[in-house]
């Protein structure tokens, strides 16, 4: 049961509840941090990129690659990955997705690309288009060359299709972490 307080004599008649004086002080000093806590939470609540982890993304050099990543590609934000050595920019349901510790490819006939970075080395990638185009347009995975560990890229058809996927230059200062041993013919 709630206790009343009574005025004392000559003061304005008022009624307090004894539960609600200790209120007033501490609850608003908790308004803040459970605030704070709220917005971390919530964060943490954010969808994440399912993303496999490579069969080599424990190696060191990938947590230098991944460390050294943009914030966004052009206009994709970075996402959150399930796994360690990735990253994923866009949407949790249609990101593009990098894994770092792929399998390093051997020498090729795929169609090798060099990239320059800006105010850096170029890195050579292989284009690989997906063989199921969807409604004209193509997904693409880019793998570095010539670096080991290798680094995929993987751009899905719905960003291919609406932005160029010259945005692997803004990637190529965190690629060029990685060593380069060979180079594109």
């Amino acid at each position: 049961m709630t206790e009343l307080s009574t005025p004392a004599a000559g003061t304005p008649a008022r009624v307090v509840r004894q539960r609600d004086r200790h209120r007033t002080g501490p609850r608003r000093a908790w308004r803040l941090p459970s605030g704070a806590c709220l917005v971390l939470v919530l964060a943490a609540c954010a969808p994440a990129a399912s993303v496999a982890e490579a069969p080599h993304g424990d190696d060191p050099v990938c947590a230098s690659v991944v460390l050294a990543l943009p914030d966004r590609l052009g206009d994709l934000p970075r996402l959150h990955t399930t796994s360690q050595a990735s990253a994923a920019w866009g949407t949790a349901t249609v990101p593009v997705v990098l894994r770092c510790g792929v399998e390093v490819p051997g020498p090729t006939t795929v169609h090798c690309v060099s990239v320059q970075t800006p105010d850096g080395p170029s890195i050579d990638w292989l284009a690989v288009p997906d063989d199921a185009a969807s409604q004209g347009t193509t997904a693409w995975t880019f793998t570095t060359y010539g670096r080991d560990p290798a680094v995929e890229v993987r751009v899905p058809a719905a960003v291919a299709s609406t932005r160029s996927t010259a945005f692997l230059d803004t990637i190529g200062p965190a690629i060029a972490k990685v060593a380069a041993t060979r180079a594109c013919l």
